[in-house]
Order: structure tokens, then C-alpha cells, then sequence
């Protein structure tokens, strides 16, 4: 049939006098009619194909959607220390996930705990970076720091970060440039020292207790000074290097201060039970920097929820999940900050809920 539909000539070129035409003519005349018609055939073969392609790759498409949407999303999680507000942190962004739809076969933890160990970080670090995980979640500057050096291609969030610039975690917190964003916990630590001394107005001397190992704590401790020092008052300072360190650096500034404040450091905070303890037996009252702390041995914070923190950071992680590049996302601020009191203290140093109610307020 192609061959014929070619143009391939008949043989013989006789005139036909009863038609009054050539055979050559008529068969030319035939050869035009039936090329139109192929033409139209092979312009509808074209648009069929066409039309099959399109469906066939629309096809593949729905199914890698299909595959994306069923597949398992691997997160590991490197939490510096087991203490109240880091497990607020862990806990909230689990829940976070899960309300966004990862949850049961949808996600898969690895959920790893250094226990203030750097050995620990830096091991676990490479093993969350075997892993080749979606996403890594780091609780903390240390454990973000760790992450980070054993891991800069999967993409991390981190939380309970207070600087995460100071901490070389991101050269612009606006446009993240080292595959790493995340939520602060940086609070306002000019607001909490004039708050502690709008509790205890007769303090003279405050008490500052925290890691010089904990970059976020350097941070914090240094505003805390210059603070306390515009309002006239005296700035006494112990560091704990570790937990074991916490009770005798408590006890010598409960020797010297009328009021101690406690920044977001991770040691002090593992053992708030012990400042608790050094708290009601030298009658020295603590302002913590946040919620979790005061449960514990505060008597009450304007400070940030570390559970709220969490889902906020889990927030970003869907993001990243869902295809959005880390460079794209911006760190973010916590996204408030509440009165938090603890009852049984503040009728220990003669604290009303109205006093506490009128510092915060007062430092809003």
C-alpha cells in the first residue's frame, strides 16, 4: 500500500481515444487524490500519538505522585540532653508532624539522645548521616553544631538554638545558606531582668548561673549583665560545666546574691531540681528563662513554651518535606511569649499572682 501510495508510475503510456485521455493522466490524477488522503491519515496518526503520550506521561506523573505520597518520611533527631524543656521541644514537634499527616507508616524516627555528651554528638551525628534521612531535626546549639559539621547535604531544622548565627549554623538567618534553618529560642532577656527586678525590688545583687561551654548561655549571660548594670544593681556569676557542677556553683551564689536568674542554659536546666532544692534552703528566690524551669525551682518567667516551639519547627520540616528549599525558609522567632508562675514559690518569697501579673506587663 506504501508503496503504491508513493507515486510509483504504471507502465505504459497509451492513448485511450474512447475517454479522449492518456493512462499517464488518469493515473497521475488517481496518485494526487490518494497522497491528499494519506496526508490526512498520517496528520490524525500524529494527533493520536500525541494524545497517547501526553496520557502515558501523565500517567508515570500520577504514579510517582502516588509513590511520593506513600512514601515513608525517614526524620532523625539529635537531642543535646534529657531535660523538661528539650522533651517539650522533641514532644511538640512529633505532634506537630503528626497533625500534618505524618504519623504511624508515614514517618520513621531515629530519635537519638547525646545525654550532654560530645562524643555522643558527633557518633550520633554520623549515624543520622548514614541514615540519609528526608530531614534532620536538632534540639539545641550544641547538637545542631555537631549535625551540622558531620552533615551538610540533608537538609536540618533545628529548635532551642539561640543564636544560630553566633553559632555559625546560618550567615543570614533571612536567607539560610548552609542547609540548616530553624526556630529560636532567643527571649528577651532585657524584659526578664527587668522583670526580676519588678518581683524582688529590693534586690540589689542578682545571681547569673550557667555553661561558658553553651554558646546560647554566652549570649544570653552577656546582655544579662549589661541589663542588670543600667539599673544600677550588682551582677555576681558562676558557670557549671556540668550537672555534677550545678549544686556547688548554686550554693556559693546563694551565698552572695538576693535574687538569681537562669538563662535557657541546658545544664542548669538538667538539674533545676538541684537550684530547686539550694533555692528553699538559702531563701534565695530564681527567675528562669522559661516555662519548663519554673515547674521546677522558678517562681515565675515571661518566657517562651518549648512544646509551641516544636510545632513550629515541625511547620518548617512539612515544608522541607514537601519539596521547598532550606535556602527559601527563614529562621523564626518563638512565636510568643507567656507569664508562666509557680504558686507554692512565689507564697515562698511573698509573690502575688497580681505582682507577677503587673512585672509582665510592665516589660511587655
Amino acid at each position: 500500500m506504501w508503496l503504491f501510495l508513493s507515486g510509483k508510475k504504471l507502465a505504459g503510456h497509451r492513448r485511450n481515444p474512447a475517454a479522449g485521455f492518456s493512462v499517464s493522466r488518469q493515473t497521475s490524477e488517481r496518485n494526487k487524490f490518494w497522497r491528499k488522503i494519506m496526508m490526512k491519515m498520517n496528520k490524525v496518526l500524529l494527533s493520536l500519538a500525541a494524545v497517547g503520550m501526553v496520557g502515558a506521561l501523565a500517567a508515570c506523573g500520577n504514579s510517582a505522585s502516588a509513590s511520593s505520597a506513600n512514601k515513608t518520611v525517614k526524620v532523625g533527631i539529635l537531642q543535646l540532653i534529657d531535660q523538661q524543656a528539650l522533651n517539650a521541644a522533641n514532644k511538640g514537634f512529633k505532634e506537630q508532624l503528626a497533625k500534618e499527616g505524618f504519623k504511624g507508616s508515614k514517618v520513621k524516627f531515629d530519635n537519638l539522645n547525646a545525654q550532654g555528651d560530645q562524643g555522643n554528638l558527633s557518633s550520633m551525628s554520623a549515624r543520622l548521616k548514614s541514615d540519609k534521612n528526608t530531614v534532620n531535626l536538632a534540639i539545641a546549639t550544641p547538637a545542631a553544631q555537631a549535625l551540622l559539621k558531620a552533615d551538610n547535604q540533608t537538609p536540618m531544622v533545628f529548635t532551642a538554638v539561640t543564636d544560630p548565627k553566633s553559632a555559625g549554623l546560618t550567615g543570614d538567618p533571612k536567607k539560610p545558606d548552609k542547609n540548616a534553618t530553624g526556630v529560636t529560642d532567643m527571649v528577651d532577656v532585657k524584659g526578664q531582668i527587668d522583670f526580676t527586678h519588678q518581683l524582688f525590688p529590693k534586690a540589689k545583687t542578682i545571681g547569673l548561673l550557667y555553661n561558658a561551654a553553651e554558646e546560647n548561655s554566652v549570649v544570653q549571660i552577656k546582655i544579662a549583665r549589661q541589663e542588670i548594670a543600667k539599673l544600677g544593681l550588682k551582677a555576681v556569676v558562676k558557670t557549671a560545666a556540668t550537672t555534677n557542677d550545678v549544686q556547688q556553683a548554686a550554693e556559693t551564689l546563694a551565698g552572695q546574691a538576693d535574687a538569681i536568674y537562669i538563662p535557657t542554659d541546658n545544664t542548669a536546666a538538667a538539674a533545676m531540681p538541684t537550684i530547686g532544692k539550694v533555692s528553699a534552703a538559702k531563701k534565695v528566690p530564681v527567675v528562669t528563662a522559661d516555662a519548663t524551669m519554673v515547674k521546677l525551682a522558678g517562681v515565675a518567667t515571661v518566657g517562651i513554651n518549648y512544646e509551641d516551639l516544636g510545632k513550629q519547627t515541625a511547620k518548617l520540616a512539612v515544608k522541607i518535606i514537601k519539596g521547598k528549599k532550606v535556602s527559601s525558609l527563614a529562621v523564626q522567632a518563638p512565636a510568643k511569649a507567656t507569664l508562666v508562675t509557680n504558686s507554692k514559690r512565689m507564697a515562698q518569697f511573698g509573690v502575688t499572682k497580681a505582682q507577677a501579673e503587673k512585672a509582665a506587663k510592665a516589660v511587655e
